[in-house]
């Protein structure tokens, strides 16, 4: 499910070894080697030394995942490719109420990439996006970049005081946790880089990171426009610790500037402060991933506190027909309450994954208040099946009903009615081999009247996808 996926951020380890165990009588004796490695959602992060040994090199093309460039087989370069072609079917972005007709599109998006090891700690990798969104008549930034560079960066590995420094510095993607606030952004076309210097030492259960960042602009004027500049920044500290109880815990700090920042009520240099803090966990058959952040700062003449918070629960019945998990979604986020006090209270949803809620675009990380029960099957191991109800209600009507990212949905700001809408989901993923996976998400969105006052009408969304990875 979509929703257990949890983008790592640390380089890999660049090395794989022969570890070693201790049988009955203390010999130590190798143990077996290497699997091939699976196609990752970063790419960065696989390891493809293994088909040093010939063994292994057993699939065509096998000769150009890994280029041995001497005698050391941690030196290789390895050359792979994504692409994912989504059908999408959607009857108006922000629910009709700016007129946005019904479209029927595809957006198509093909990945790249070179990763050059030097040795066991040295990595440069590299990868070019092409993305095209053919018969969409309303195009974003994140739907068409015709050519440009995803990600240009040198990672470096080095063992350190009974633990590892990791440091990568360049044009990156990352993520954190299940990517409620700062996100890959996969769902769209275009996904979400950052020319960033990043630094993690990990030793035992702690995991300490620094990183500092200015989020990659998209263009579409000409090949290689995308560029970043001190307009936006987004940089911080976090830390994680692994067996806190059945769990882990994190908590970090971070600070995001944008220059001319646009809110309803507000426009000018925005600066948040943010705080953030996770426990995820698994015990027998329950699982759960809790968050909350918290927001301060200031925007022109105005003081900023904001908050969100996200809670997933699930429990599996793990020896029932099919392994059913019936799972429960609640989560919200500030709106201004008080529009013209001198306080923003709009939660800013920095870089969210659409995936959280559904690939619709009809929910916004803002102003809302989400409750969501689903059941997720699993008829083969490959293959996932969830079904689910959710909704929603701003939490002040004093604020507008907002769609994904953070766009406010014109004439429902002031107007009464806290009910926005109930949907109901649907989404298959299947794991068809190891190198191509589909997947089928309908949407069929109610609104509530405050939506319907404004111009809007009840809403319908399907995406067929297919991805193939090598």
């Amino acid at each position: 499910m979509r929703l257990g996926v949890v983008a790592a951020i640390a380089v890999g380890a660049v090395g794989a070894g022969f570890a070693a165990r201790a049988d009955d009588d203390g010999a130590a004796v190798p143990a077996s080697p290497p699997a091939r490695p699976a196609i990752a959602f970063n790419r960065w992060q696989e390891d493809w030394s293994v088909l040093a040994d010939p063994a292994l090199q057993t699939e065509p093309l096998d000769s150009l995942k890994y280029i041995p460039l001497g005698s050391d087989p941690m030196t290789y370069l390895s050359l792979g490719l994504d692409l994912r072609e989504r059908y999408e079917q959607n009857d108006a972005t922000g629910f009709g109420t700016r007129g946005a007709p019904a479209e029927n599109y595809v957006i198509s998006r093909l990945e790249t990439h070179a990763d050059l090891h030097l040795g066991p700690r040295f990595q440069l990798f590299s990868q070019v996006e092409s993305a095209f969104a053919p018969g969409k008549e309303r195009l974003t930034p994140v739907d068409e970049n015709r050519l440009d560079l995803e990600q240009a960066f040198a990672a470096y590995v080095q063992p350190m005081a009974d633990g590892l420094v990791r440091l990568r510095i360049g044009r990156q993607e990352m993520g954190f946790d299940l990517q409620r606030f700062v996100a890959v952004r996969d769902g769209p076309n275009v996904r979400q880089a950052f020319d960033a210097a990043w630094v993690d030492y990990e030793t035992g259960p702690w995991r300490l990171i620094g990183f500092y960042s200015q989020p990659v602009q998209n263009l579409n004027l000409r090949a290689f426009d995308d560029y970043s500049s001190g307009r936006v920044t987004y940089g911080g500290v976090r830390v994680e610790r692994n067996d806190v109880g059945p769990g882990s815990l994190s908590a970090y700090y971070s600070r995001f500037t944008q220059d001319n920042a646009r809110f309803l009520t507000v426009q000018g240099n925005e600066g948040r402060d943010i705080f953030d803090v996770r426990y995820a966990g698994k015990l027998d058959d329950w699982d759960w991933d809790l968050e909350a952040m918290g927001q301060t700062g200031q925007i022109r003449n105005q003081s900023i506190r904001a908050w969100a918070f996200g809670n997933l629960v699930g429990y599996t019945f793990a020896t029932a027909f099919w392994s059913p998990r019936l799972g429960l979604q609640f989560d919200g986020a500030s709106g201004d309450s008080r529009p013209h006090d001198g306080v923003l209270e709009t939660f800013n949803p920095l870089f969210p994954n659409g995936y959280y809620v559904t690939l619709a675009g009809y929910t916004g990380y803002v102003n809302f208040i989400h409750l969501k029960p689903s059941v997720t099957l699993h008829p083969l191991p490959s293959l996932t099946i969830l079904a689910a109800v959710g909704a929603q209600w701003r939490q002040t009507t004093a604020d507008a009903v907002y769609t994904q990212p953070n766009v406010a949905v014109a004439g429902t700001a002031g107007k009464a009615g806290s009910y926005t809408g109930t949907y109901g989901q649907f989404r298959l993923d299947w794991r068809a081999t190891s190198h191509v996976s589909t997947a089928v998400e309908a949407v069929h969105f109610a609104i509530g009247d405050a939506i319907r006052r404004a111009g809007g009408h009840d809403s319908d969304y399907l995406g067929v996808e297919i991805k193939y990875g090598w």
